[in-house]
């Protein structure tokens, strides 16, 4: 079923989020590393989603994709859709969080282990970086945890809210289809006017839901088409 007003909450809806405005952010590979480290408080658990650097387009355009995708009606439905779209989108961050740390230990521990072979330095470092970025790395995963949770429980609250809905505009439909039959059987559905009866429903929506009730209904009407042409 559609609704006027679904375009105009869709584009309220991606509005929203053009408030998150974009900082220049950091352009060093060291400042980018220390702003994924920083990230893991405000990326991950804060309430801003955008961080400096993301891209304000691409976030708009995962916003509109679960839009298309889940085609929520009304706030309840979009403020879930909003929420499963931000938390898939820290769930896309953590990948980069953890390289972040990774980088930014490499240039923290730049120095260490000079006599040692490049591919054994490496080693080194990754198993330097863990131990002191233990706590971080682990925060990761718990988060990630925490998000897949949330998500979980987010799609399955708009899956049973979408049931409901879809089960109470059926109701609905056959509802107006059985109102529009008695119109045909007494010859006034000429002035059949769903809108006036509190109906949102288009008239091929009703005159399809009366067919699945009475496939014959207009058959009376088609027998007199036929003999008036005869």
């Amino acid at each position: 079923m559609s609704h006027p007003a679904k375009q105009t909450s869709e584009a309220h809806l991606i509005a929203n989020q053009a408030n998150a405005q974009l900082s220049t952010g950091p352009t060093s590979e060291t400042g980018k590393a220390v702003s994924s480290l920083n990230a893991l408080k405000t990326g991950l658990t804060g309430r801003t989603v955008l961080l400096p650097g993301d891209d304000a387009a691409a976030y708009q355009a995962h916003i509109a994709s679960f839009l298309k995708r889940h085609d929520p009606s009304g706030d309840a439905e979009q403020n879930l859709v909003q929420s499963l779209a931000d938390t898939e989108w820290r769930l896309l961050r953590i990948p980069a969080l953890e390289m972040g740390i990774y980088a930014l230990a490499r240039f923290e521990f730049a120095e260490l282990f000079p006599n040692e072979s490049e591919t054994v330095r490496h080693a080194l470092i990754d198993a330097k970086t863990f131990l002191v970025y233990q706590r971080q790395l682990n925060n990761l995963s718990v988060q990630e945890g925490r998000l897949r949770h949330q998500r979980e429980k987010d799609a399955e609250t708009l899956r049973k809210m979408q049931n409901h809905r879809r089960d109470e505009e059926a109701i609905r439909l056959t509802k107006a289809a059985r109102l529009y039959i008695e119109a045909v059987d007494e010859d006034r559905n000429g002035d059949f006017d769903p809108c006036a009866l509190g109906f949102e429903f288009s008239m091929e929506q009703i005159e399809g839901r009366a067919l699945d009730i009475r496939p014959d209904l207009f058959a009376e009407w088609a027998r007199q088409q036929e003999e008036d042409a005869a």
